[in-house]
């Protein structure tokens, strides 16, 4: 049961070209988004769509896979953990994000 206290499963299409960082430290680095739908019937019985955003961040081997094969508009299914952080942005406000990182990515669709 301990692989359950921080995992997160998606499946989704990416909503932006990933942007692909090389490290001085010789690390490779990706980060992109993905949409989720979920669809429901509301009180009156129609049909309604709702679309949730992730933000991804994939290292290394997978970094490269999301580099050399998923662009924008692939449906992807993702296994990783749930992280946050902070930081100052360009008027010294604090922002805070929170992430996924990927630990494996499946390529779906055509």
């Amino acid at each position: 049961m301990s692989t359950l206290r921080n995992s997160v499963k998606l499946i989704g299409h990416v909503g932006t070209e990933p942007e692909i960082v090389n490290l001085d430290s010789g690390k490779k680095l990706a980060k992109f988004s993905i949409a989720t739908n979920e669809y429901y019937k509301n009180a009156k019985g129609e049909r309604v769509s709702e679309t949730q955003w992730h933000n991804l961040v994939a290292w290394g081997k997978t970094a490269d896979l999301v580099e050399n094969y998923v662009p924008k508009g692939k449906e992807i299914a993702i296994d990783g953990k749930l992280t946050s952080r902070s930081y100052e942005d360009k008027t010294g406000n604090k922002r805070y994000i929170t992430e996924i990182i990927c630990n494996e990515i499946l390529l779906l669709g055509k």
